[in-house]
């Protein structure tokens, strides 16, 4: 089997299981290489304001090492907090035929990348979008160094529409572009939680007949939920009520705006077992990210997953391709009030049923993201590296 080396900063919930079953089905052999280090198995979240421990398995079913990362401030929140001088040793002692590098923006990644050019085929996976480009010389200056840092890669594996143009204008060529979709794990989301989710209704003292609005993330400036608060206050559905599940820097302003409705509510941070069935709780999901750097939002593919209608702003990359306007959901323009309450109050106005259906075009739309697809991708990806390699 041909090796393929993967260079990532640490465990992540939506690329262990990609890796699993890479190891799984034994068409190529994969190892994975830690670059946060050890530490970077648990980790302090910025934007939750607290340490994150994910309550499902990360580091079983596939082979990996850590790499030792020397930063004096180690993390993924600037670019030297990546710091491996043995990174490049540690590849060469296994021998891959190809490498695959998750992310160049961090010191030892955009070395990688340069030291396997023309050594070996090096793969690159990212999900940067176009969507904050607002033109100008900051934005030539930025798309001409792009261009030379993905000069050093050979292919590149791309998540969405939005993804693959701005791959694209970063001077990438179609023939080097494989479609590797952004993905969750849809079956556990899709699992039955519904006596759960009813029971947390029952908690927060929402009526069964009743419509519950769902934000789910971090309470950050970047994804706008005093946005979607103040929104639904002004829009004043009745048997509506809003939810945020989370925490973050705008806490406290968001509890003191709701304070005198009694219909928004919230509950903490929910760890990955839990979030399916906060998400069955919900009838519609709404991320009303206004960037910067809402490069995907894969909270929509675990709503999708749980068959909910979402409401996005046309911030969040998934948008192109996962929300089709009236069928499962609708697109507001990012940071205007207006635009997003006359889309909120149409979702609102949506009986249940009506709700209920969009739910399901969204399970139907989602079911064809899935892992298995990102799977084949690298797969075939790999293989065109080795058939080319033996012309």
């Amino acid at each position: 089997m041909k090796k393929l080396a993967i260079v990532i900063t640490h465990p992540i919930q939506y690329y262990a299981p990609v890796f699993k079953l890479l190891h799984e089905r034994q068409k190529i052999n994969i190892r994975i290489f830690y670059t946060w280090g050890e530490g970077g198995a648990q980790k302090f979240d910025p934007g939750f304001g607290k340490n994150i421990n994910w309550d499902i398995p990360l580091l079983g079913g596939y082979p990996y090492e850590w790499v030792k990362n020397i930063s004096a401030d180690p993390g993924s929140h600037h670019s030297k907090g990546i710091n491996n001088p043995d990174l490049i040793n540690q590849i060469n002692t296994w021998q891959p035929d190809a490498v695959l590098v998750y992310g160049w923006f961090y010191k030892s990644h955009l070395k990688t990348l340069k030291y396997f050019k023309g050594k070996i085929p090096v793969i690159f996976r990212g999900d940067s979008t176009l969507l904050d480009d607002t033109g100008g010389i900051k934005s030539l200056l930025r798309s001409l160094f792009l261009k030379r840092v993905y000069h050093h890669v050979d292919y590149a594996l791309y998540t969405g529409s939005n993804n693959k143009a701005y791959f694209k204008k970063c001077g990438l060529k179609e023939s080097q572009l494989f479609f590797a979709p952004h993905a969750v794990d849809n079956d556990r989301f899709a699992a039955d939680r519904a006596d759960e989710a009813l029971a947390l209704r029952n908690q927060l003292g929402i009526a069964q007949d009743e419509k519950l609005l769902l934000f789910a993330g971090k309470f950050e400036n970047k994804k706008d939920p005093l946005l979607l608060l103040e929104a639904f206050i002004d829009v004043k559905q009745p048997g509506t009520h809003l939810l945020f599940a989370g925490n973050g820097i705008l806490e406290i302003e968001l509890k003191n705006k709701a304070n005198q409705h009694k219909n928004i509510h919230f509950i903490d941070f929910q760890n990955q077992l839990n979030m399916p069935l906060v998400y069955q709780a919900c009838d519609i999901f709404c991320l009303p990210s206004k960037g910067p750097g809402e490069t995907w939002g894969l909270a929509i593919n675990e709503a999708m997953a749980c068959g909910k209608a979402i409401l996005i702003s046309n911030k969040v990359g998934a948008g192109t391709n996962l929300v089709k306007d009236h069928e499962n959901g609708l697109i507001f323009n990012a940071g205007n009030p207006a635009d997003l309450k006359i889309k909120l109050k149409t979702l609102l106005q949506h009986n249940k049923t009506a709700l209920f259906t969009m739910g399901q075009h969204s399970k139907q739309i989602i079911a064809e993201w899935g892992f298995n697809k990102q799977v084949d991708a690298i797969e075939q990806l790999v293989d065109k590296c080795n058939s080319k390699a033996n012309r």
